[in-house]
């Protein structure tokens, strides 16, 4: 929700003012919602996924504005697969760490951020 509500930046363009599927259907940004990873098959994409209550309430608690307070302005995540986290995401070097929640990395915007 952080990219919806982007007021700047690349994410403000591609929200066009909060489109929450534009941010989520952006190319490249989020491989769930990819049918193909390198060519292959991605079997872990939402087409295959089977919701349940509890991910219906995460997703209407995060819609009705809610974020977690450890997480802020952050606009990127990632998974390492490592013990540290960068110090900067992506490699443009317009997020900056902040804090690292479970295998988790998450990157809040720089200054450089304003001009993608």
């Amino acid at each position: 929700m952080n990219r919806v509500h982007a007021s700047e930046g690349e994410y403000s363009r591609v929200s066009q003012g909060g489109n929450i599927r534009n941010i989520i259907f952006q190319e490249g940004q989020f491989d769930c919602v990819r049918e193909t990873i390198n060519g292959q098959y991605n079997p872990q994409n939402i087409y295959n996924m089977n919701p349940t209550d509890v991910h219906y309430e995460i997703a209407d608690w995060a819609l009705s504005g809610n974020k977690l307070n450890e997480i802020g302005e952050c606009l990127w995540y990632l998974n390492p697969f490592r013990p540290n986290c960068g110090s900067t995401f992506p490699s443009n070097g317009s997020g900056t760490f902040h804090t690292r929640l479970g295998m988790h990395c998450f990157y809040r915007p720089t200054e450089a951020y304003s001009n993608t």
